[in-house]
């Protein structure tokens, strides 16, 4: 059937006789030729069959190639979104599903637990290892405690470990420690000894310049500028004649109304061998103690402090005739040695997993671009921010630092407990807390997950608004309180008594330790507290436990009816991923807890 060219869209008449669009010398065939090329141009691209007069042929062949191009073109833009889909897909799923859509073995899920078990093992060592430490200092504190204050009862009064109220108790306290420290060696049953022989007794006494002071007619008369005078007692000089020359001088006349403090310091070694019996190196140790006399209140009172700082140091020549320690040694070296290279391992595949999220979300976000002409928004870009994998790589170098320090540790070459120990627990803390990600991609475990992080913002800002109530009544409590109340004397006690009641702790105590000399201050009391107590129990702590009830049920409520969609959402709504689910008969025994198909399209779990 003949179709006419005026019925054509933009067509016109040929002139009769032959045609100058083609080469044919028959007209009826150029004829057929030029309506199919008007009929190809009409469909393809109307506004070039608009523009463009068939009688130009430079201008034809022009319109063909722009129709051409923009067809390669939408054919690409589609193989690339078809593939991005893919690929999103895949990155959003769990290592089950990954493994069943394409073989792809969970190595980090596996090394993830491999690893929770090392690191937990290596922290029970060495919190083994550092609780003999820590009671090895612990006791020897309180033996020098026994040893070097004179009437101590075994239990601090305050934050001091006793009192005296007469001279004579002063001279006696000081002369008795003086005594002991000569005879330590025969009454110690610690293995202790001197530093050196040239480090000795340390004694200084501040005191002001001059003064005279008459109480009972109300006159002082002081130099408020201080002086210190030190004397230094050495072990081999405290056994001849010139210690009894040393303790009848002029220091020791002390003038108390002038008297600010006496302070005594010494030094001494140890050497602990219970870590022996946990098949450990012993640890040598210096103790640094000081005893202070505490007189600058000039109440009648001289509060006597007793400080002792330890520092573990290498022991510089030891010989242990016994194989088995230095074996049990060996054996540790090479588990940290394993821990460390499993946590390189980790760090390598989570710090590829970030470079690939942050390709992919480029490529997502130039992709968008072309397409719908617009950028993706920011919430969208954060899906592809893992903090998960975040987390084990800060867990991974504090582990690997700390696995470095403890080896140093237990070959003796370190003595750095207290660093090792933060780095070693903290890291510890963040692969327990690690866990959490795994069982998010269950809907029923990952409600925690999501309440927090819906949460959290709400709960931050609510926080500064209480905090500036909470500051206001720690200054006011502080102020008002300190001078009547034990729990109120200085601004850290202050605040921890307040969070105390706050959680409902210690409150009769609160309120019956005030001391009633002041009508006015008392009144005060009650008015403070019972408000405090009022206002972050009753309102307070109650807005906070709703703000989090309130982002729980709006996370129930998008479970049943459907998560708000994003950008990212509704670009791959549309991609079913059926390629992926189509071979399920093998996969391995860590995949046989499969979810249900329903639960897959909740929410991007990142």
């Amino acid at each position: 059937m003949e179709i006419p060219l005026k019925s054509l869209p933009g067509g016109r008449a040929a002139a009769s006789g032959s045609c100058s669009l083609c080469t044919h010398t028959n007209a009826s065939a150029c004829w057929r030729e030029v309506v199919q090329e008007q009929w190809c141009l009409w469909v393809s691209v109307q506004d070039c069959s608009m523009s463009v007069p068939v009688s130009s042929v430079s201008a034809h062949s022009n319109c063909r190639t722009s129709v051409s191009r923009n067809m390669m073109t939408q054919s690409d833009l589609d193989l690339k979104e078809t593939a991005l889909k893919e690929d999103l897909k895949f990155y959003f799923m769990n290592p089950c599903e990954k493994y069943r859509a394409r073989r792809q073995i969970p190595w980090k899920l596996a090394l993830q637990i491999l690893k929770i078990l090392m690191v937990t093992t290596q922290l029970v060592f060495f919190g083994l290892s550092n609780q003999l430490v820590v009671s090895f200092k612990e006791e020897n504190t309180v033996a020098f405690k026994h040893l070097f204050l004179k009437g101590y009862s075994g239990t601090d009064e305050d934050d001091y470990s006793c009192s005296i109220y007469t001279q004579q108790d002063a001279y006696d306290s000081i002369f008795y420690v003086i005594n002991q420290y000569r005879h330590l060696k025969n009454i110690s049953l610690g293995t202790l000894g001197y530093e050196h022989e040239e480090s000795g007794l340390k004694i200084c006494k501040q005191q002001y310049k001059r003064g005279t002071m008459l109480p009972s007619n109300d006159t002082l008369n002081i130099d408020v500028s201080t002086e210190t005078e030190c004397i230094l007692l050495k072990p081999k000089e405290l056994t001849g004649k010139k210690a009894e020359l040393k303790l009848n001088s002029s220091f020791f006349n002390l003038e108390f109304y002038r008297l600010i403090q006496v302070e005594i310091s010494f030094q001494l070694k140890g050497i602990a061998l219970q870590t022996i019996h946990a098949r450990e190196l012993p640890d040598c140790y210096a103790f640094q103690n000081t005893i202070t006399f505490n007189n600058r209140a000039h109440s009648g009172k001289i509060k006597v402090y007793f400080d002792s700082d330890t520092e573990i140091q290498e022991c510089k020549d030891w010989h242990i005739f016994n194989s088995v320690l230095q074996k049990n040694t060996q054996y540790i070296l090479v588990f940290d040695g394993f821990v460390i290279l499993s946590c390189l391992a980790s760090l390598i595949l989570c710090t590829r997993s970030i470079v690939l999220a942050w390709r992919l979300q480029k490529r997502f976000v130039n992709f968008f671009l072309e397409k719908h002409k617009r950028h993706v928004c920011y919430a969208d870009r954060l899906e592809f921010l893992n903090g998960w994998y975040v987390l084990v790589i800060i867990s991974d170098v504090m582990t690997i630092i700390g696995s470095i320090l403890k080896m140093e540790i237990k070959a003796k070459n370190l003595t750095s407990y207290d660093v090792c120990s933060i780095l070693l627990g903290t890291s510890t803390l963040f692969v327990w807390v690690g866990v959490i990600r795994y069982l998010g991609y269950f809907q029923t475990y990952n409600v925690l997950i999501l309440t927090m992080q819906a949460s959290l913002p709400k709960v931050l800002r609510f926080c500064c608004c209480a905090g500036m109530i909470y500051l206001g009544y720690t200054f006011c409590g502080w102020i008002v309180l300190g001078p009547y109340h034990e729990k109120f004397e200085d601004l850290n006690t202050v605040a921890e008594c307040l969070f105390s009641l706050v959680n409902g702790d210690d409150m009769f105590a609160t309120f019956a330790q005030i001391q009633q000399k002041s009508s006015l201050v008392w009144m005060f009391s009650r008015l403070y507290l019972y408000s405090f107590i009022s206002l972050f129990i009753y309102m307070i702590l109650s807005l906070f436990i709703a703000l989090i009830t309130d982002s729980y049920d709006t996370i129930k409520k998008y479970q049943q009816s459907g998560f708000p969609a994003t950008d990212l959402h509704e670009f791959l709504k549309d991609h079913s991923g059926a390629g992926y689910r189509k071979d399920r008969t093998s996969f391995p025994l860590i995949c046989c807890c499969r979810r249900q198909q329903s639960d897959d399209n909740l929410i991007l779990i990142n």
